[in-house]
């Protein structure tokens, strides 16, 4: 089993959780300063928000979320078998997460990641902020 993980830049993070939770029926599974995640049954999906006023209403990066190790690896495998150069993070800490996760680039710069989660983490350990995620339409991303 898998969602869809849809990660948004977002000019005010308060408006925007209060029209995703009426827009989905839900609230959030977490909220942070200048960060949100949504857990939605259906359509299965992991909303996440980035308070980014810089680029607001734009796509901060894609992913799929998998819930074991094992999936992070075969996605893995599967992607570089495909001829995607891979960018493999274990045990990160960012975004609020402990994670399992492996990077790739698309077209046109879009960044998709395929990644697990094992623990809550109360704060980010990158640089003490969301630039980590914030940034990762560029090939420097290495969280979220």
């Amino acid at each position: 089993m898998s969602r869809l993980q849809l990660a948004l830049n977002v000019s005010n993070l308060d408006e925007a959780v209060e029209f995703y939770s009426k827009f989905f029926k839900t609230g959030p599974a977490k909220i942070r300063p200048g960060y949100a995640n949504f857990a939605i049954d259906e359509p299965p999906l992991k909303l996440v928000l980035f308070e980014n006023p810089e680029s607001p209403g734009t796509i901060n990066h894609l992913g799929v979320e998998v819930f074991s190790t094992d999936e992070v690896v075969g996605a893995t495998k599967y992607l570089a078998a495909q001829g995607f150069t891979t960018e493999i993070e274990e045990q990160t800490t960012c975004c609020h997460a402990v994670q399992n996760k492996v990077w790739v680039d698309g077209p046109d710069a879009s960044r998709w990641e395929v990644y697990t989660v094992f623990a809550d983490a109360p704060t980010v350990e990158v640089a003490g902020d969301l630039s980590c995620c914030a940034s990762a339409s560029t090939s420097s991303a290495s969280c979220c």
